[in-house]
């Protein structure tokens, strides 16, 4: 027995040799709810996927909306397709056949692909909040003009900018030594849950982490806030009438970036020991499941554009 328990301790040091199966526990903790849950997050998919399609398809097909706006509108919504389908059908097959064995392979492409829509997530806000900047305030205060070269480079610019950034931060989290038990007690491979399956001191890696949260979400939510005082002074300026059509407009697309940044900044950078998992994987289902199935209905019914092209569509149909 000595014998095979050097041998075990051995296969441990060869790195990620010892854990080759992950377990997503998800909500195995909650086994009455299984099927609820599956209903329930059934529908959600549905509701994101046909909603956003919808929004694609009528940016693509109505010649009225063919401003910068709308355009960016489209990327959005392909966008909240690509992240909710990196997480939610993972999820939906966990519930249906009650088997939660991941790879560590496919683990690891989850979250480097969550991490880069992440990422583009963070770029895309800051370029719509620039382009209603220039929108409202006029060319003239706004050095980019938005034609549609300009549109394309800066669309291209924030879904490809977070890839290096993330693929080498999954990359770094994949070669720590796992040691722990192989459960993952979340629904899908995070960063927090998989740091905690790392051996050792992972509060000397976490700098790394917040060094790629503040360059991939800091420095677009500066530019947004930039963006936002700037629209909200040319706003003040404008006559009373006009000011609250305009404010309505504009706070739809607020209430999205502040539900975005503020349920990831609380989950990346609240301190270890305040991490339970219970309020991670809370959090979690809000930024991967509640606000895709907002956002377009929050971007797109506060717009009039999107609503009368919508109504044409159903007219024809």
């Amino acid at each position: 027995s000595d014998h095979s328990h050097r041998y075990e301790e051995r296969e441990a040091e060869d790195n990620v040799s010892t854990v080759i199966q992950l377990v997503l526990l998800g909500f195995s903790d909650l086994p009455n709810l299984q099927g609820l849950l599956f209903g329930v997050l059934s529908i959600i998919y549905i509701i994101i996927l046909t909603g956003n399609s919808l929004i694609i398809i009528l940016t693509r097909l109505d010649p009225t909306l063919q401003k910068p706006m709308y355009f960016f509108l489209a990327n959005f919504s392909s966008l909240e397709i690509c992240s909710v389908s990196v997480t939610l059908p993972r999820i939906l097959v966990n519930l249906w056949t009650q088997d939660r064995s991941i790879s560590v392979l496919d683990c690891a492409a989850q979250m480097c692909f969550f991490l880069i829509l992440g990422a583009t997530e963070c770029f895309l806000l800051a370029v719509m909040a620039y382009d209603r900047c220039v929108a409202i305030c006029g060319p003239l205060h706004c050095p980019l003009v938005m034609t549609p070269k300009v549109c394309l480079q800066l669309a291209v610019g924030s879904w490809v900018s977070g890839i290096p950034v993330q693929t080498g931060q999954t990359r770094w989290i994949f070669s720590l030594h796992f040691c722990h038990l192989n459960e993952i007690n979340h629904f899908f491979c995070d960063i927090p849950p998989i740091l905690k399956l790392a051996c050792g001191d992972t509060f000397a890696h976490a700098p790394s982490v917040c060094v790629a949260v503040l360059l991939v979400a800091a420095v677009p939510f500066i530019l947004i806030l930039a963006s936002y005082s700037k629209i909200v002074c040319t706003i003040l300026r404008l006559p009373t009438a006009r000011r609250a059509k305009a404010f309505s407009t504009y706070s739809s697309h607020l209430l999205v970036v502040l539900l975005f940044f503020g349920s990831a900044t609380i989950t990346y950078l609240r301190p270890k020991s305040r991490h339970s998992a219970g309020t991670d994987r809370l959090l979690s289902l809000f930024y991967t499941v509640v606000t895709p199935t907002f956002n377009p209905m929050i971007d797109s019914l506060q717009n009039k554009g999107v609503i009368a092209a919508l109504r044409k569509l159903l007219l024809k149909v």
